[in-house]
């Protein structure tokens, strides 16, 4: 059975990219929806009417939720024509400022999680499948008060670059979207919302068309994507300027 997998599925972009797979991936008979919010993923199952779901409740920063998924896959066997590696988060801060299990998070779902799960989903990815990789376009530099998130999303733009590149001869693409600020609760769970008036300031992306447009880059085989004339225009800024000047000016806050 043609599978899709998607992480992060319970909230913001995560929703959008199911509601939206079958108009991208109208070959695909069955999506797999991973985060920890059950009650969410049942919700969002009833109401993809038009494909086969399996609801998998697991907490990406704990080992078992890798070995389920293990079990999971050598038990099924799917033929997975698309991974969506969604699940993130971010936390507005210092580095040397409150908890450290904030800082740790992010590494451990940013970078981990997004690691492991493609070490295990690989395997039952065959010529033209895809993998699409969710960064920001805060891996395009530093940027601080959101100092670790911008490292593990710089992990993830340059990891999904060498597997592109990895995986050119079995046929198998990767690309990573990397969009500006949305209105979903990640700008609230992260204590953005009221804190930062430079990213506030920012043009908000469509989730919807995001996610539209992210998958259709996939389906081509594009490595990256990065949505809106602004953002497109301020990814080539951030290669061309002097690193310090666009630092300066992506701060999140004073």
């Amino acid at each position: 059975m043609k599978t899709a997998i998607l992480t992060g599925a319970s909230s913001g972009l995560g929703i959008q990219f199911a509601r939206q797979l079958k108009r991208v991936f109208p070959e695909v008979e069955e999506l797999w929806l991973i985060a920890r919010r059950q009650d969410r993923l049942e919700a969002l199952a009833a109401e993809l009417t038009d494909l086969k779901t399996v609801v998998l409740p697991l907490d990406l920063c704990r080992e078992e939720s890798f070995t389920a998924l293990r079990e999971k896959l050598a038990a099924e066997q799917p033929e997975v024509v698309l991974l969506l590696n969604n699940a993130g988060c971010g936390y507005l801060g210092n580095v040397g400022d409150g908890p450290l299990a904030r800082q740790t998070t992010m590494i451990d779902l940013n970078v981990r999680a997004l690691t492991v799960i493609t070490h295990l989903v690989l395997p039952y990815m065959k010529a033209g499948a895809h993998i699409l990789n969710t960064s920001s376009i805060a891996s395009f530099c530093a940027n601080a008060k959101l100092n670790t998130y911008s490292a593990t999303k710089a992990y993830v733009s340059s990891f999904t670059r060498g597997l592109s590149y990895e995986l050119r001869n079995r046929g198998i693409s990767a690309t990573a979207v990397c969009p500006g600020p949305m209105a979903t609760e990640f700008v609230t769970v992260g204590g953005i919302t009221g804190n930062s008036p430079e990213f506030e300031r920012l043009p908000y992306c469509d989730p919807q068309q995001v996610a539209l447009s992210a998958m259709t880059a996939a389906r081509h085989g594009h490595v990256f994507y990065t949505p809106t004339a602004f953002y497109k225009v301020y990814r080539v800024a951030a290669k061309l300027l002097p690193h310090a000047l666009v630092v300066r000016w992506a701060k999140c806050g004073d």
